[in-house]
């Protein structure tokens, strides 16, 4: 691992970092905030994934996490969207290719070489992250915006045992029902839309994963609510499970990071409750 850069901020050190990949065969690049912290303490960890055309700088720049992260004693993770650079397959559309990996291991040629963010952000970047850090890897919980919701929903959907909290803003909640999800899982994963169930999350629910709970936040004003991130799929197949959903609309929000900005103090509080211990 290379420090990319680092800088004080609230009372805690906000990295860049990069790492070769053996999961996407790439140099991988990601962000980590940690704050201030007694010698030998181990902090828990809050992961987040970003959304399309994003990489680990949208958060960083615009989330307005570290006052909140200071606060609570949270080590704040990052990861990009996607494997880049030369050789790695791409896409001239904005939801297809670098940039919009699905956090989904890829099976279909040509990206089956590279985008394997599912092995990435599950299995690999943890342990680089529990390797560089002072991270309590017993104490873990993740979120994420738009396509890093549904990442956020199906990573924790998938490894229970691991996060004790799932939350999510605006989140793709079932991709196999919505254009976007519908474009790049067959592209990713083929036609055969068995496969697609372990990447959507009201898939999974509904085929019997379960979380205690799960935290979402909705702008009322997102352009693409409707057709793309359609949140009354989740709330019946939670209400269906008996997952506790809270899911909050939110008035005049839209999809950006105003919106994401507003909330993110509120989420990681919530996550920093069941972190406790």
């Amino acid at each position: 691992m290379e420090t990319v850069s680092s800088w004080r901020s609230h009372h805690g050190t906000q990295g860049v970092y990069s790492h070769g990949s053996e999961a996407t065969g790439t140099e991988m690049v990601f962000s980590v905030f940690v704050p201030d912290h007694e010698p030998g303490a181990r902090l828990p960890v809050v992961w987040y994934l970003s959304g399309l055309t994003c990489t680990h700088a949208n958060v960083m720049e615009k989330g307005e996490y570290r006052a909140a992260c200071a606060e609570l004693g949270l080590i704040f993770v990052a990861p990009d969207t996607s494997p880049r650079g030369e050789g790695v397959a791409d896409d001239p559309a904005y939801d297809m290719g670098q940039g919009a990996g699905f956090y989904v291991d890829a099976t279909e040629a040509p990206w089956a070489s590279h985008f394997r963010m599912r092995s990435y952000v599950e299995d690999e970047l943890p342990a680089v992250v529990a390797a560089h850090f002072p991270a309590d890897m017993d104490r873990q919980a993740i979120t994420g915006h738009s396509m890093g919701g549904h990442g956020a929903l199906t990573i924790g959907l998938r490894n229970p045992e691991r996060f004790r909290g799932v939350s999510a803003f605006a989140p793709i909640v079932a991709p196999s029902q919505v254009p976007w999800g519908e474009k790049a899982l067959a592209g990713y994963l083929g036609r055969d839309r068995a496969k697609w169930r372990d990447y959507d999350a009201v898939a999974l629910i509904e085929d019997g994963a379960r979380v205690p709970e799960i935290l979402v936040d909705q702008g009322e004003a997102d352009a693409f609510l409707a057709e793309q991130l359609r949140p009354a799929l989740l709330r019946g197949a939670c209400e269906a499970a008996g997952i506790d959903l809270t899911l909050r609309m939110q008035p005049g929000y839209d999809h950006s990071y105003y919106f994401i900005s507003t909330f993110m103090a509120d989420h990681l509080r919530w996550h920093a409750e069941r972190l406790r211990g």
